[in-house]
């Protein structure tokens, strides 16, 4: 039965591993697939064309592998393949930036949103599209942090230079009297205390992640498509050695990951 068959999702790296986290919290009947493209990592600062193949690569891999419905786990992907992957693919198709758009439409009182991200997604504009296709009154400030993924992969998410980055970034957006903050990039979940210590509790933190897993769970109810068997043990795969994958993850996973395969894609 399709309904007993695997999730898939990928991202270009580690970041992914938030989305895939809350999907085992909301949907812990289910069974996931995870493939990160370490090997070309990171697709922000790469052209729309070459996101969008590196993509279909992806899905083509997971869904040969018989998954019922593929996340793009992605902000990058999210906003320039899924019109694609939806069209190739004969599974549903989730990404990170509907999701995280409708709920800052959802919880901003003064109609001033926030969004951060890595270059690639803020040059997008794909929240903004997102969010002004909801309410095109909404007034949305974005602003890139490229620091924030190293900093999020090298532990250090609360340490002192990530409180002073932040300072240098969002100083500017904090005195835009926002009042909703999506956290456009998977890595940032990670920096979720610094950034509502700088915010403060007047600015309501949109993490694309749960929101994303929220609607996978939702979509997979009202098709029919939940698992009624007990699940297999999750799968990791990656494009690259697995060593450092192994070792990031571990932080963004909450716990060891052990048994990740290198493969190959495309």
């Amino acid at each position: 039965m399709v309904s007993e068959r695997a999730i898939g999702v990928f991202d270009s790296g580690v970041g992914g591993l938030t989305v895939l986290k809350e999907l085992c919290r909301q949907l812990p009947g289910e069974e996931l697939i995870y493939l990160g493209d370490t090997a070309r990592v990171p697709y922000g600062t790469k052209s729309p064309a070459t996101v969008s193949r590196y993509a279909q690569e992806a899905a083509a891999f997971l869904t040969a592998l018989g998954v019922k419905a593929l996340v793009v786990a992605c902000n990058t992907a999210s906003a320039v393949a899924l019109p694609q992957l939806e069209e190739r693919f004969g599974v549903p198709v989730f990404g990170v930036i509907q999701p995280g758009a409708a709920r800052a439409v959802q919880l901003t009182r003064g109609g001033r949103v926030g969004v951060i991200g890595t270059e690639g997604t803020i040059k997008s504009s794909a929240y903004t599209r997102a969010i002004h296709a909801l309410n095109p009154r909404i007034e949305v400030r974005t602003t890139a942090c490229p620091l924030f993924v190293p900093l999020a992969e090298e532990g250090w998410a609360e340490h002192p230079i990530a409180r002073q980055v932040t300072q240098e970034y969002l100083a500017g957006l904090r005195d835009d009297d926002i009042d909703a903050l999506v956290l456009g990039c998977t890595h940032y979940p990670l920096l979720k205390t610094i950034l509502a210590e700088f915010f403060g509790a007047g600015v309501a933190l949109v993490d694309s992640a749960e929101e994303t897993a929220a609607a996978v769970a939702r979509v997979l109810a009202e098709r029919d498509l939940l698992r009624r068997s007990v699940p297999g043990p999750h799968r990791f795969f990656v494009t690259d050695v697995p060593e450092r994958f192994e070792r990031v993850g571990g932080a963004f996973w909450g716990e060891p990951l052990v048994g990740v395969k290198q493969v190959e894609i495309g």
